[in-house]
């Protein structure tokens, strides 16, 4: 009997320590293969070095406050029992429940949200209770698409020219490098930062990612107050690069009838202003869940961009509209490489369709643009489609630099350590979700996978050559923050392409 339990006694210690030692093994070969992956994502990003490309970006400017979501919002048992009895979420905020609501539907899913209240006693509350809590963290920063982008493209060697207005305190954020056209003003808007972070739990609520929820009651942006004093200077600046965003500040914003319109209607004049052979133009999208402005946005602004930056919710947001004509409020927040490149194809195509459809060489004609790029950020990986004939350059050393920003940004650190990382792309991923769709085999020593196809455009009569790249992203373990992830990434991934 002492012979029988000493022996299960050992074995199963035996098989302890094996479990062990297998684990230190396991995780010792991933420490090995993540740090061969990251020497080769930084020889592809410093291989080509910036060459002082002039940029110029508009619109806005922001303070962001950071809270930590879980901390700060209360959670009731009403909101666990509405979310299940229904799939309706509040286009309009209006109050404190609509806006926990809200929250919850996007915090559940793990999706990134941005959203206007005109409540602006509600809204200020939120931010007085966030800035006086003994108990909840919170801290400022500089927000707003424009000053984040072109923060991130000064940071890497391109002389900016911002089109925001803000407040001497906000501009002291500003980097030397970029050139604040719009005048001061005493009250910046604020925009309420609601973190999260992947399994954190609200309620019986449970996040899937890590992401961050917005919410403003903006008076300055959605009127893009900067506008006609960044016209003034950009007729000097020859800029390389023309940037439009923070145009999702007029997302579901009160205004008077045919103001919206007339605004974007002078955005697009700024962009037709800008020469078609010197200078490149980029469309940062962002979450909107307002159909009427989409369908404003794909009059006045898409026509006249050879680019377009998004996430995979925005993605999957701009394909529905194009095709469906509905809006898609979230997607999946891991979406596989081959469901993201097959939507991505499709926008491409769409918008080129329509392009070579509308394009008559005269009048309006003369000045759209074919989209010639596409660039996709997700968590786990970066997309490229770059047409072959375009201007943009170096598509695979792009895809890499944003891939390494991404995780300096989230993990908020200008290295990027191996032991704070981790991979969730799989060892090979199909082009398509078509069969039969080639499978791409990963490769630790040339981790960015590129690749050329001919997207037919049938509607158009027409083939368009492109390159597609795709990189795996080093996911940070802890994130510290989210919010202006695909600000940064963007920025970094157009600075080495102009």
């Amino acid at each position: 009997m002492f012979s029988l339990l000493s022996t299960a006694t050992m074995l199963g210690a035996f098989t302890a320590l094996f479990a062990i030692v297998f684990q230190a093994y396991l995780t010792s070969n991933e420490l090995v293969r993540l740090t061969v992956i990251l020497q080769h994502l930084r020889d592809l990003e410093v291989e080509y070095p910036v060459q002082g490309p002039r940029v110029a970006i508009g619109y806005g400017s922001c303070s962001d406050l950071h809270v930590r979501a879980t901390d700060f919002l209360e959670y009731s048992d009403t909101i666990g029992q509405t979310l299940n009895a229904s799939e309706y979420t509040f286009d309009d905020i209006t109050n404190e429940e609509e806006f926990l609501l809200n929250f919850a539907y996007y915090f559940q899913r793990g999706a990134a949200a941005e959203r206007f209240t005109a409540n602006r006693e509600m809204f200020m509350g939120l931010v007085q209770r966030a800035k006086k809590s003994n108990t909840v963290q919170h801290h400022w920063a500089l927000g707003g698409n424009a000053p984040v982008i072109g923060t991130r493209m000064a940071i890497e060697g391109a002389n900016v020219l911002l089109g925001a207005k803000m407040s001497a305190k906000l501009k002291t954020h500003l980097r030397p490098e970029v050139q604040l056209t719009g005048s001061l003003f005493e009250d910046d808007d604020i925009h309420l930062i609601l973190e999260y972070n992947t399994g954190d739990s609200w309620g019986d609520l449970v996040s899937p990612r890590a992401n961050r929820y917005i919410l403003h009651n903006d008076h300055h942006n959605p009127y893009l107050s900067s506008l006609e004093e960044f016209d003034s200077a950009l007729a000097g600046f020859e800029p390389h690069l023309f940037v439009v965003s923070g145009l999702q500040m007029m997302d579901n914003y009160l205004y008077p009838v045919g103001v919206r319109e007339k605004l974007l209607e002078r955005v697009r004049t700024q962009m037709q202003a800008q020469s078609r052979t010197a200078t490149l133009i980029h469309f940062e999208m962002a979450s909107f869940v307002e159909l009427e402005l989409l369908q404003l946005l794909l009059r006045t602004v898409l026509p006249y961009s050879d680019s377009i930056g998004m996430n995979e919710q925005e993605l999957d947001n701009l394909q529905q509209v194009l095709e469906t004509g509905r809006i898609s409020l979230v997607a999946d927040c891991n979406p596989r490489v081959a469901h993201s490149l097959d939507q991505a194809r499709a926008v491409f195509r769409k918008l080129n369709e329509d392009f070579y459809r509308k394009q008559s060489g005269t009048g309006d004609g003369a000045t759209r643009r074919p989209l010639s790029r596409i660039h996709l950020h997700t968590l786990a990986y970066q997309a490229f489609i770059v047409a072959k004939d375009s201007r943009w350059q170096y598509t695979k050393n792009a895809a890499a630099k944003a891939s390494l920003t991404a995780h300096r940004h989230v993990c908020a650190t200008t290295i990027v350590n191996p032991d704070a990382a981790y991979l969730q792309m799989d060892g090979s991923f199909a082009v398509s979700a078509s069969p039969g769709a080639k499978r791409i085999h990963f490769n630790n020593r040339d981790p960015v996978s590129c690749w050329e196809e001919a997207l037919e455009l049938p509607e158009a009569g027409r083939t368009i050559a492109v390159e597609l790249c795709v990189a795996p992203v080093l996911i940070c373990k802890n994130a510290k923050q989210t919010v202006g992830a695909g600000d940064n990434i963007s920025g970094a991934g157009l600075v080495l392409q102009i």
